[in-house]
């Protein structure tokens, strides 16, 4: 079997790039950095599913990333927090959500998840987050864009 990006994670995000494992996507949403990292592991549903050596990779994987998300994207004025989480309520594949929070942010500090459509996200900042995620490149991470 070979590894197939959902459907709804395609329409909702922009491929970044890849580390060894995981795709990088970029969710489509102006009020939030938000960044998704999805294991390139067919049919795979939960974390447990992976073996120990590809967990350990991912977790690796994740680290960096959010090193470098809130290097580039915390406000330095303001309390800041990286929300990491793996829901698949709705999307079942494997994806870990990776989002910059702050207090300047529409949801802070309840959840993001159903507070507000996806803000649409301009190309003026798409390219600013696309600069400022090369800016704070995390090891290992092989851009697409």
């Amino acid at each position: 079997m070979t590894f197939k990006l959902h459907l709804q994670l395609a329409a909702d995000s922009i491929i970044m790039g890849r580390f060894d494992i995981s795709l990088l996507l970029m969710i489509k949403d102006a009020a939030y950095p938000w960044f998704v990292l999805v294991p390139q592991i067919a049919d795979i549903k939960d974390a447990h599913q992976m073996s120990e050596a590809q967990h350990i990779q991912v977790l690796r994987e994740s680290r960096a990333l959010c090193t470098a998300l809130i290097a580039g994207f915390a406000p330095k004025n303001l309390q800041a927090k990286m929300n990491v989480a793996a829901l698949g309520n709705m999307v079942p594949q494997l994806h870990i959500h990776h989002i910059v929070r702050s207090e300047s942010d529409a949801a802070w500090p309840a959840p993001i998840w159903g507070h507000q459509a996806l803000t649409p996200l301009g190309v003026n900042q798409l390219k600013s987050r696309i600069d400022v995620l090369k800016q704070n490149a995390p090891d290992g991470l092989e851009f697409r864009v």
